[in-house]
């Protein structure tokens, strides 16, 4: 359980009421919890999923292999038949998986770990390959996170766009966007549009509706 806020005095008070109906420990200042890496200076907390994701190139077999500077082939377009089927698709489908967990704290491989996660019920050679890239991309951006800062302004601002019939098997186009309040990021997202857009226009406008 993690316990926070500005209030020193209520946590403590809250503390104390727990420890009396529940057995407790108390651990101290955050550092590590669920593969979240937490750390805070003057300057704000920094997260992050570092060991997270060695751990998941160990299980991967990649620990020793070379670094990509793109999670993704530019301009590649996946679908259902590329390759030939996997023959135990166990293994894709956990790396996906940890992939997705991995987005808490990089939200800039967030739109092809959407990608790959399309193909999990029937994947195959060639999303398999692709999700070894990601992890190669990871592997070379290891201590990648978010800073959240302790200074920054309180302005919200938000950012979208849309990859315009961008997935070439059902012509549906991929909505994304962020917010930043300050300059720390609280709120991103990506994922396919619900209808296909006959223009560019119609998909950002519904960028932007899925925005708002």
């Amino acid at each position: 359980m993690i316990l926070t806020g500005d209030d020193v005095h209520g946590i403590f008070a809250l503390k104390k009421s727990l420890g009396e109906h529940f057995e407790m420990k108390d651990l101290g200042t955050l550092t590590y919890f669920l593969g979240l890496e937490i750390s805070s200076n003057s300057d704000g907390y920094y997260l992050s999923q570092a060991k997270y994701a060695s751990d998941l190139l160990a299980k991967a077999g990649l620990t020793n292999s070379k670094t990509v500077s793109t999670p993704l082939e530019p301009n590649v377009h996946l679908t259902p038949l590329d390759g030939t089927p996997l023959p135990n698709a166990t293994l894709y489908r956990q790396l996906v998986s940890s992939l997705v967990y991995l987005t808490i704290t990089r939200p800039n491989i967030a739109p092809v770990v959407h990608l790959v996660s399309q193909f999990l019920s029937a994947p195959r050679c060639t999303h398999y390959a692709d999700v070894l890239r990601i992890l190669r991309y990871v592997k070379g951006t290891l201590f990648h996170g978010l800073h959240y800062s302790s200074s920054s302004a309180l302005l919200l601002r938000t950012y979208s766009d849309v990859d315009w019939v961008g997935d070439p098997t059902d012509r549906r186009s991929t909505t994304g966007f962020c917010f930043f309040l300050g300059d720390s990021l609280i709120c991103w997202h990506s994922k396919k549009q619900t209808l296909v857009s006959r223009s560019s226009t119609e998909s950002e406008y519904r960028a932007l509706a899925d925005t708002a």
